[in-house]
Order: C-alpha cells, then sequence, then structure tokens
C-alpha cells in the first residue's frame, strides 16, 4: 500500500532537465545558521531527559543495527540551531527558484532528504512548536530543475547496491535510455522512518551551486516533522556530493533550545592551503571498520579510543570495545545524531561505578533516576561545592577530550540533583550487541569545535565558546 502511494507521487510532480551549473569561483564564504530542533511534546523536565535518554538508545539500537547497503578552496558556512528535540538543524536551499528548508544535521547516515509534495504526511508528529498539518515541504512542481532518477543512473545503486539494475525490469536492455525510475525508497532512523522516491535538484548556496544533487523526496514519514542532510562516508552523502574537502562545527549549548542562538556550520570545497586551522586543535586518526558483511558500519566516523578516565582512574574496559573486531562490533563512533552518548553495559558499568566510587559523599536520588531514565544521579543539596571527578576521552595520537562537568551531568530538581547524561542498554529492556560499542553524541560535544578532516582522515576537536 505504500509503495502503491510512493508511486502516486509520479502523477504530483512535473520534471524538467536541471539547468543550473557548478560554480567554479575562488575561495568563498557563505554564514547560515546551525540550531538544535524541537521534537519533544513536554515542558517537564524529567521527561525531556527520559526522551533524551530513550531517544539516545533507540538511536544506538538503529546505529549498532543498520541496514544494509579542482584545484581552488572555497568555504561554505551555514547556521547551525539547537533544538529540545536533541538535534542541531541546518537550513539548504533546494530547486530553481529556491526552495529553502531546515534539515536536521546527522553525522551517523548519508542520506539527503526532504518532507516533499503538498501530500506529505508525519505521523506521530504532534510535538512542541510542532503542527504536522503545517511542516514546511519541498514542491517539485514548482522548481524547473528538478526530475526523477532513472533506474540505470548510476547513484540509484548509491542507496540499492549493484544489483539494483536486476529491477528495472521495464528498461530494454538495449536501449541507451529507459524511464523507469529507480525504485522507492525507505530509511529507518533510531526513533522513526521516512519513504518517497529520489530525485536530482540543484543544491544553492549564495556563492555556490551544486547541480544534480541526489536527494530524496518523502512524501510520508514518522516522527520525523523535518528533513535530514546525511553528513555520513558514503557518496550519497552530503559531503561525498559536494565533494568536501572538510566540515566542522561548534554546538552551542543545550539551554539555547529553540532559541535563535546559532552557531556556524563550515563546508570546505577544493585542494586548497588549510588556511581555517583552528587554534590548539587535536587530531586523532579516523579507523576503518574491517567488517565486511555489513557495509553500513562503513558509513560511520569510527575513533580509536584509548582510554576513558575518571578524575585521575584509569577505568578498565576490555579492548574489544574500544576498537572495532573483525566481525565489525566494538569500538567509537562519533555522532551528531545521538543526544546522550551511549555505551554498551561493559563500558558503561565500570565507568559509572568509578564516578560513584569519587562522588560517594553525595546520597543517590533514586527518584530521579527512576523519572528521568539517566543513571546514577546525585543529590547535591546541602553540600559544599567541590570538585566533580573529570571525564576524559584519551584517543590514539595523545588527544585528549577533557569534558566540563556540564557536558555529562544535567542539573535538575531545582538545581539540587545531577545525572550522568550518557545511556546505556534499558535494565528491563533487551541487550544491543552488535555493531559501536560507544557512541559519542552531541550533548557531550557542546562547546567544542568539531572538525571532521576527510581529505586527511581524521577527526579535529578544541574546546571553544561556541556562543
Amino acid at each position: 500500500m505504500a509503495f502503491l502511494y510512493l508511486f502516486s507521487l509520479l502523477c504530483l510532480v512535473v520534471l524538467a532537465p536541471p539547468t543550473a551549473t557548478a560554480n567554479t569561483s575562488g575561495a568563498t564564504t557563505i554564514t547560515v545558521p546551525l540550531s538544535p530542533f524541537t521534537k519533544h511534546p513536554s515542558s517537564d523536565l524529567y521527561q525531556i531527559l527520559n526522551i533524551f535518554a530513550s531517544s539516545s538508545r533507540s538511536r544506538a539500537h538503529h546505529l549498532k543495527h543498520p541496514k544494509h547497503k579542482t584545484n581552488t578552496s572555497d568555504v561554505v558556512k551555514t547556521p547551525v540551531y539547537p533544538h529540545s528535540y536533541g538535534g542541531y538543524s541546518i537550513s539548504l536551499s533546494f530547486g530553481t527558484p529556491s526552495q529553502t528548508l531546515p534539515f536536521i544535521m546527522d553525522t551517523g547516515s548519508s542520506p539527503v532528504w526532504f518532507p516533499c509534495t503538498s501530500r506529505y504526511v508525519c505521523s506521530k508528529c504532534t510535538f512542541s512548536n510542532v503542527d504536522p498539518s503545517h511542516i514546511l515541504t519541498f514542491k517539485p512542481k514548482l522548481s524547473s530543475s528538478a526530475k526523477l532518477l532513472g533506474c540505470k543512473n548510476p547513484k540509484c545503486s548509491w542507496i540499492f547496491g549493484p544489483d539494483v539494475k536486476s529491477q528495472c525490469h521495464d528498461c530494454d536492455p538495449s536501449a541507451r535510455n529507459c524511464t523507469q525510475t529507480c525504485p522507492p525508497y525507505i530509511n529507518q532512523y533510531g526513533t522513526g522512518s521516512t519513504g518517497g522516491l529520489l530525485l536530482l535538484e540543484t543544491l544553492k548556496f549564495p556563492k555556490k551551486t551544486v547541480p544534480n544533487f541526489l536527494v530524496g523526496c518523502s512524501i510520508f514519514s514518522m516522527r520525523q516533522p523535518a528533513g535530514i542532510a546525511g553528513f555520513g562516508r558514503s557518496p550519497e552523502s552530503l559531503p561525498s556530493q559536494m565533494g568536501l574537502k572538510k566540515f566542522a562545527y561548534c554546538l552551542v549549548p543545550r539551554r539555547f533550545d529553540d532559541t535563535p542562538v546559532s552557531s556556524n556550520l563550515v563546508l570546505e570545497t577544493g585542494s586548497g592551503s588549510d588556511d581555517h586551522v583552528a587554534r590548539g586543535i587535536s587530531y586523532t586518526p579516523f579507523r576503518e571498520n574491517p567488517a565486511t558483511s555489513n557495509s553500513a558500519f562503513h558509513d560511520y566516523y569510527y575513533l580509536t579510543l584509548r582510554k576513558i578516565i575518571v578524575g585521575d582512574k584509569r577505568v578498565k574496559i576490555p579492548y574489544g570495545y574500544l576498537v572495532p573486531r573483525s566481525d565489525g562490533n566494538g569500538g567509537m563512533i562519533v555522532d551528531s545524531g545521538s543526544t546522550f552518548t551511549f555505551m554498551e553495559k561493559p563500558v558503561f558499568e565500570p565507568v559509572a561505578q568509578e564516578l560513584e566510587k569519587q562522588m560517594a559523599n553525595y546520597s543517590r536520588a533514586a527518584a530521579i533516576e527512576k523519572h528521568s531514565g539517566l543513571r546514577p544521579c546525585f543529590n547535591i543539596s546541602g553540600k559544599e561545592s567541590g570538585p566533580v571527578p573529570e571525564l576524559i576521552f584519551q584517543f590514539k595520537g595523545g588527544a585528549k577530550m577533557t569534558l566540563p562537568s556540564e557536558n555529562y551531568f544535567a542539573i535538575v530538581a531545582d538545581k539540587s540533583v545531577v545525572c550522568l547524561t550518557i545511556v546505556t542498554d534499558s535494565a528491563i529492556g533487551p541487550q544491543l550487541p552488535g555493531g559501536p560499542a560507544i557512541i559519542l553524541g552531541s550533548f557531550q560535544q557542546q562547546n567544542y569545535y568539531v572538525e571532521y578532516d576527510l581529505a586527511n582522515k581524521r577527526l579535529g576537536f578544541v574546546k571553544r565558546n561556541c556562543v
């Protein structure tokens, strides 16, 4: 039934060949905001934390069990906004003339898609500041550069793999051209899904144009009130299609959720010199996942984690959880689409126990743990303020991410309780074996300049006031 609805889109859009051309001028800087995206249905702090914790676990389940599948240097900057949904959004302009829509920036996936046509339906999208009947959608009929992706177009295999041509049953093998479209897609995410047809469209920035950009025209979604811009490592991602040399962001703190406060997402193309190296930045190389059984793991940005340190104590973690094993399981990835960092229990429990040990002078707030979905929580009321143990991730090459306490503790209950904002498998739910063992979420990346140096295959980071 869903596929019939998808194909009905063919009757709803009028498409023509794209007319835009690529911009080949010299270095260019464009500024557009990156900000948090609203998606929680409550103003109750405990419920919001519980939603963040639950969505982070759901996201982890998805990431751990994914479905198989020039000489100039240009810089593009686009604002990034934080939202109480847990994600961060950017605005992108597609089409001729341009139509501008919000997208969640997601380094844990690659497809780029937007809500599409006047018939777009979003199920279970009743969130704070979101009216499901008034979600901003892209109108292919209004764009002269939009066209459906053909079944034999090589970009169709980006989504469906090399065997997709076997599904082009209506194509004459001897004919050069084929009018059959690429099959409908369905993308699964941690807390929702989306489906539609693939388009070739023009992506526009004020001083840069990317023609024939592969983008999904979604006509139905569940719990996805905005499009998603995938920044993963596959060919269909935004960085790959734009030929980015690097991209970087600086996530503003969660206290600015749903406000006009934003920071910049920087996109750099070409092969020019490194004119935008951040002062004091530390680098650690990306790591390849050795698994061949699930190609989706190659979409992720893996890092080589050497140590986890709480206070001055190195936590003992089995090596097989710090780096991906030969079967592809284990290791650490960095993911802007997850809110709270996820750790499998063999990693989480020793970290939590060491925190409890070093904060033994504070009593546990069991009731808050039950309502928030986070643990451990500590009652700090009536106590003299003292140092909170540092939480440090040390990576290959010596790079250390020393998190400030506000990046791994949330203050609740009128500032009398703090809760660890790292989650693990649900105590009463199923375990999550397989896939990454540690997922570094956006909450832990607040007030860090984070640089994905794609040309040199490394991640850089440095503390910074992102506001």
